[in-house]
């Protein structure tokens, strides 16, 4: 028996620790299932992910739902803020850490970023599967009654303000995931989709089709923060690398604006001397 006294406060995790050494784990144990003796070799990463944020391993349904929310937001390419943040520690030579951090940075925000997916969770919560709630809430916005370190959304959170119409990508993530969902959102968000752009006048985003996803999974919207916010860091990370290795020459943004005189690259060693 594990000294309950000596116990952190985590419903989470367990430990055993080994006989001969009080800090390490002979056993380590998550929602109580023994995650070095059962899951590993078992279960997968996104059942393990599931297991985590949820405290019960996922059904069929839930796994495919996770697993293709998590290949969809993987990467947002180049052209996204936080992945353009992490590319830019890159190819500057900043260290790995100092790249997501950047990416965690530029992505937490409300434009395309996880505080959007928590807000539009929060539409989710007040609007649920009503059209007349949605047009209210999508024509007049809720005001926040408490001062907030977030400043109020700009546009409907969700939806893209610079889009002309609803990207290929987020209707083909959309049309796949309200496939294989349990939950009633995204099957009701694909069916009323056109509707809602229309009333937002602006497109459907990646953010709204996660936010969707995550109330499916039965997640809260602090959890769909974070989750959004993990789940688009392989990206970030792989093009950091990338550019970090090609250098600034082959910088995709700027590159060619770029103008250095007296270049020490293309000097002679006798004139540097």
């Amino acid at each position: 028996m594990v000294d309950k006294s000596d116990k952190f406060n985590t419903r989470i995790w367990d430990e055993i620790p080994e006989a001969d050494n009080p800090f390490a784990a002979a056993a380590s144990f998550c929602h109580g299932y023994n995650v070095y003796g059962d899951l590993l070799g078992k279960a997968g990463w996104i059942e393990y992910l599931h297991l985590l944020f949820l405290g019960e391993p996922p059904s069929r349904q839930q796994t495919m739902l996770l697993e293709g929310i998590a290949v969809a937001l993987a990467n947002p390419g180049i052209r996204d803020h936080s992945v353009h943040a992490a590319m830019n520690g890159g190819v500057g030579g900043s260290t790995s850490a100092a790249c997501l951090m950047a990416a965690l940075a530029v992505g937490a925000g409300q434009l395309g970023g996880a505080h959007e997916v928590y807000r539009a969770m929060e539409y989710w919560r007040s609007g649920g599967l009503d059209s007349a709630a949605w047009e209210t809430l999508l024509r007049n916005p809720p005001q926040e009654e408490r001062i907030d370190i977030w400043l109020p959304m700009e546009h409907p959170p969700g939806f893209d303000p610079h889009g002309a119409s609803c990207s290929t990508p987020v209707r083909q993530t959309l049309a796949y995931l309200s496939g294989c969902s349990p939950g009633p959102h995204l099957a009701w968000l694909q069916e009323q989709r056109e509707r809602l752009e229309k009333i937002a006048d602006a497109p459907l985003a990646m953010s709204g089709v996660a936010a969707a996803t995550f109330m499916d999974l039965s997640l809260s919207a602090d959890q769909g923060e974070m989750l959004f916010l993990l789940l688009r860091l392989p990206g970030a990370a792989v093009h950091a690398l990338e550019q970090k290795e090609y250098g600034w020459r082959r910088f995709p943004f700027f590159a060619g604006a770029i103008k250095m005189n007296n270049n020490p690259d293309t000097r002679s060693s006798a004139a540097i001397l």
